[in-house]
């Protein structure tokens, strides 16, 4: 039978997801939902696209173009998102969805498409897969067996946070989750999304998201937002207040993520991507994970380089260092329409 491509539609949404997860390279990024929520946060225009034979969706494609006058025009499957790229049942399917995305890129005037893609695809695009990593592991049911598989000195850290009388909460509270996540950011001399976004969040994953919290007594020093997705529980915003650092909030707060997951029955724990030679990079690997590298692929236009929005950039040393220098709530407006061309 032949093979048809078609707009995502509210229809379709049901088909999509289901396909996304009979597939077992599917992810929790390649939710059919992701375009609204790009679209309602960021007015960004999507391309999400499946490939349908006999009645039956054997790929999807989420695409979404991210065109700002700072950052420029690019295609990214998925952009705000760690993994994306063309899922497909047979090559077929995936050359189909790949010559679709070559197509916009001409269409769109866009300077290059972009694949993040969690494992390697043979193929003739550029590829990176320098820059970021991945951190995903394995837990158990057990917490005394979660705790003792995290090495020593980063347990250490966790028994220091519950030792200083840390607790969690788990609950939908985007404000606090935002506040601390704005002050973090800040710090580290990056712009901060607008509270509207993980409100946006919550409101379309309310079944499979939640925010957990730090609490020092009465104040919240931690906060992250998480996803849960099949087995697995990815904490994916996140941050800390200076208060959390000298208490051990974040280290805590990461253990009271897995520690409530694996309650649940989640049995993999995914650190989200960090880019090599960071502090987070160091962060993680402590806790025992492994670096996997990512490979994210590029079909370019004409004369374009592949993008390099990342704060590792040379260019954004100067930028990174007075933004760490603004206050608070200054940052806090100027960062969201800044941050919606990063992708």
């Amino acid at each position: 039978m032949s093979l048809t491509l078609r707009p995502l539609d509210a229809a379709s949404a049901p088909a999509w997801d289901a396909f996304v997860a009979a597939m077992p390279n599917g992810t929790f990024f390649h939710r059919a939902a992701w375009a609204r929520v790009i679209e309602a946060a960021f007015r960004h225009r999507t391309f999400y696209t499946y490939a349908e034979r006999d009645g039956a969706i054997t790929g999807v494609l989420p695409l979404a173009q991210v065109k700002t006058l700072l950052f420029g025009n690019t295609l990214v499957s998925v952009p705000f998102c760690v993994y994306g790229g063309p899922l497909a049942a047979d090559t077929e399917t995936r050359a189909a969805l790949e010559a679709h995305a070559a197509d916009l890129l001409a269409r769109t005037g866009a300077g290059a498409v972009e694949f993040r893609e969690r494992e390697a695809v043979d193929s003739d695009w550029a590829v990176r897969s320098d820059l970021y990593v991945t951190f995903r592991k394995p837990i158990e049911g057990d917490s005394d067996r979660n705790m003792k598989a995290i090495p020593r000195k980063q347990r250490a850290m966790v028994r220091k946070g519950i030792q200083n009388g840390l607790t969690s909460v788990a609950n939908q509270d985007v404000g606090t989750l935002h506040r601390i996540y704005a002050e973090s950011v800040r710090n580290l001399g990056t712009p901060v999304f607008a509270r509207r976004y993980f409100a946006i969040l919550l409101e379309v994953f309310h079944d499979c998201a939640d925010v957990v919290t730090i609490l020092d007594g009465e104040q919240p020093i931690a906060s992250v937002m998480n996803f849960y997705d099949r087995d697995e529980v990815l904490p994916y915003y996140g941050g800390g207040t200076f208060a959390a650092r000298q208490r051990a909030g974040n280290d805590f707060m990461y253990w009271e993520v897995m520690r409530r997951a694996a309650e649940r029955g989640y049995r993999l724990f995914d650190f989200g991507r960090s880019k090599r030679g960071t502090g987070a990079f160091s962060f993680k690997h402590n806790w025992g994970f492994e670096p996997a590298p990512l490979q994210y692929r590029f079909r370019l236009a004409p004369g374009a380089a592949i993008p390099d929005h990342n704060p590792m950039n040379p260019k954004y040393r100067l930028f990174i260092a007075g933004w760490k220098k603004l206050p608070l709530p200054v940052a806090n407006i100027l960062g969201p329409p800044i941050v919606r061309g990063l992708g």
